[in-house]
């Protein structure tokens, strides 16, 4: 395979990457046009939306999704109103009369089961990546998409695109801290996955899990004592405690747990003020301290990391 092209961002979403006027056209209500009597073999690209059957469109095989529950709303929509946003498909090299969906399977889907015969399209060529991108896009600004199915599509953009963390980032429009912890859910179990997925575990409690060495084990517990993600926090920091080797202090009194001069107050204190964020200092052993941050929120994170990096 050809190396692919420097990916363009999408952080402002489809239109970073069709366009103002594309998206426009793709996203804007369009009035039910007549359909053909007989169907474009290959129609030319088009800015604005056209028809085409529905039999002609296939799955998108870049598609993030993997499950498209919760569409009975929307086919009761789509028998009422008609299919109001147009669908954005590319051609498929190999069938002359067919098109792969990139944005809109959800919409797709819907029609078939409200019984349409035709669907509002925007038809563009797109390379592989672009299809990727904009389908992952499309998702990620949908509140529904499982965590997992983010994950899958973001180490797709590495595995098969070569993008480093920091390219994902810029194309979907979301920090690098946010990348590389979606993507850590993917270290978890299969079976931790498909609880994330149907929506039992949330992606904070499959990042929790990771703490522990069993996470499958520790996930069944979660959800029979509906532990929160701090208690999972907290579980996992006492796991760490009980399994940290004991240190040697070359003849030097450590700290007992909870017990801390005013140097060391003094000490978390300043890096408060510097970082706006709660701090903990821990004497391990000798002169080896370990420094604890609270932070709630990737933002937060993205903020201390700025302050760490600045030169």
């Amino acid at each position: 395979m050809s190396q692919p092209p420097k990916p363009r961002g999408l952080g402002r979403g489809l239109s970073a990457l069709l366009g103002d006027d594309d998206v426009a056209a793709a996203v804007a209500p369009v009035a039910p046009t007549p359909s053909p009597t007989t169907a474009p073999s290959r129609p030319a690209a088009a800015r604005t939306p056209i028809t085409l059957p529905i039999a002609q469109l296939r799955p998108g095989k870049y598609q993030p999704r993997t499950t498209f529950d919760g569409l009975d709303v929307l086919i009761d929509s789509v028998k009422q109103f008609g299919l109001l946003q147009p669908i954005l498909v590319r051609p498929i090299r190999d069938e002359p009369e067919a098109y792969e969906i990139i944005a809109g399977e959800r919409r797709w889907r819907a029609a078939q089961k409200a019984q349409l015969h035709d669907v509002p399209v925007v038809l563009r060529s797109l390379d592989d990546l672009e299809a990727l991108q904009l389908g992952l896009v499309e998702n990620l600004q949908r509140a529904d998409l499982s965590p997992i199915d983010e994950a899958a599509g973001l180490r797709r953009l590495i595995s098969d695109f070569n993008q480093t963390q920091e390219e994902v980032a810029r194309t979907v429009g979301k920090s690098r801290p946010y990348v590389a912890n979606t993507l850590r859910l993917l270290d978890l179990p299969e079976e931790v996955q498909e609880l994330i997925r149907e929506d039992r575990l949330t992606a904070g409690h499959g990042r929790a899990l990771l703490g522990f060495p069993d996470p499958a084990a520790m996930a069944e517990q979660t959800i029979k004592e509906k532990l929160s993600v701090r208690d999972l926090e907290k579980l996992a920091a006492g796991e760490k405690a009980r399994t940290r080797p004991v240190l040697k202090t070359k003849g030097k009194r450590p700290e007992l747990s909870g017990e801390k001069t005013g140097d060391t107050r003094a000490l978390e204190k300043r890096i408060e003020e510097a970082l706006g964020l709660k701090a903990s200092l821990t004497i391990e052993g000798g002169e080896k301290t370990m420094l604890t941050l609270e932070i709630n929120d990737y933002d937060q994170l993205d903020s201390v990391v700025e302050k760490l990096t600045r030169r």
